[in-house]
Order: C-alpha cells, then sequence, then structure tokens
C-alpha cells in the first residue's frame, strides 16, 4: 500500500512539473503567435533622410 502511494505521489509531482515547465515555455516563448499571425509588413525606408528645421514646400 506504501508503495503505491508513493508511485501515486511521484506520479503527482511529475505531472505538475511537467504542465508547469510547458506553461513557462510557452508564456515566454509567446506560444508560437508569430507563426499563428500574418507576417508583418515592414515600413518603407525613405531614400532621403528628412532634415531637422528644413522647410518643407507647400
Amino acid at each position: 500500500m506504501v508503495k503505491r502511494l508513493e508511485q501515486l505521489a511521484a506520479l503527482v509531482v511529475a505531472a505538475g512539473l511537467a504542465i508547469v515547465s510547458y506553461w513557462l515555455f510557452f508564456s515566454w516563448a509567446q506560444g508560437g503567435r508569430e507563426l499563428r499571425q500574418a507576417p508583418r509588413e515592414s515600413q518603407p525606408v525613405p531614400a532621403e533622410p528628412s532634415r531637422t528645421g528644413a522647410r518643407k514646400l507647400p
């Protein structure tokens, strides 16, 4: 009976640790969110950098 109780306790502890590690891994890795979302469009880089203080033409 004690041996069976030890086995059950070990199984409960192992399952608890597996659930916690699974949850932490996917929360830290954002759960693969990048794979499920559409790729983001990158912002175009201007050909000429704007000058600060320069007047803009109308």
